[in-house]
């Protein structure tokens, strides 16, 4: 098998496999961290190796790959050599610019699409502004691991999200409260917020005047870029 999943064992030198049972490493194998993406992804292509991968809460972290010393340091020397190269340099300029392009337009694209989905009455023009630029400086930054961030839904439905996840954030008690530890009642608080939120949304959008207790309004204006004018 040139490949086999398994988690963190109880003792050094030692895995986990799927169904349970604990092995020993082979001799002459290192564990390769995560932190280099070409090094991890040519190691594996090499041959046998095992990926250490370990689930905390609901979410899977990798833990680097198991493989023969030898691979490792051999590709790595390789990789070594390949990145003090001119070549290579030209190359990740290139692709930096290229991805800063990308971030500016997908940036401004999102700012769109929270614009589009907020559809504030014009007399709250002011507040969409603000609200807008809140929500994209928040979710678009690139490793935040905001909604926004996924390729798995419409830009438009990741619009929606992100802004009611930060109004639920910033204009709720949800961060403060005590929620039981009960399957589904985090989600249905969720929920409930999300719900206010929309409802809040919507009487901006009947261009309806804005309470002096807002919650919107206060937290506007109380982030970075001041009041909503």
């Amino acid at each position: 098998m040139a490949e086999m999943t398994v988690s963190p064992g109880p003792a050094a030198g030692t895995v986990r496999t799927a169904s349970g049972g604990v092995v020993g490493v082979p001799a002459g194998w290192s564990l390769l961290p995560p932190g280099d993406a070409a090094l991890t992804r040519r190691v594996k292509a090499a041959g046998e190796h095992w990926v250490v991968q370990e689930k905390v809460g609901r979410k899977l972290f990798s833990r680097g790959v198991w493989a023969a010393t030898a691979t490792i340091e051999r590709i790595r020397g390789e990789l070594a050599a390949e990145r003090s190269t001119e070549q290579f340099a030209r190359r990740q300029e290139a692709s930096a610019r290229r991805r800063d392009k990308d971030q500016s337009q997908y940036v401004e694209d999102f700012h769109a699409a929270v614009v589009e989905f907020l559809a504030l009455h014009e007399r709250h023009a002011g507040l969409a502004r603000a609200l807008a630029t809140a929500v994209t400086t928040h979710a678009t930054p690139v490793g935040s691991g905001t909604v926004a961030r996924t390729k798995r839904i419409p830009i438009e439905r990741r619009a929606e999200a992100a802004v009611i996840a930060w109004m639920r954030h910033q204009t709720t008690a949800y961060d403060s409260m005590k929620i039981p530890r009960v399957k589904g009642k985090r989600r249905e608080v969720r929920r409930m917020l999300a719900q206010r939120s929309k409802e809040l949304l919507h009487r901006y959008r009947q261009g309806l005047p804005s309470s002096p207790d807002c919650p919107l309004a206060k937290a506007l204006d109380a982030s970075p870029g001041g009041a909503v004018g």
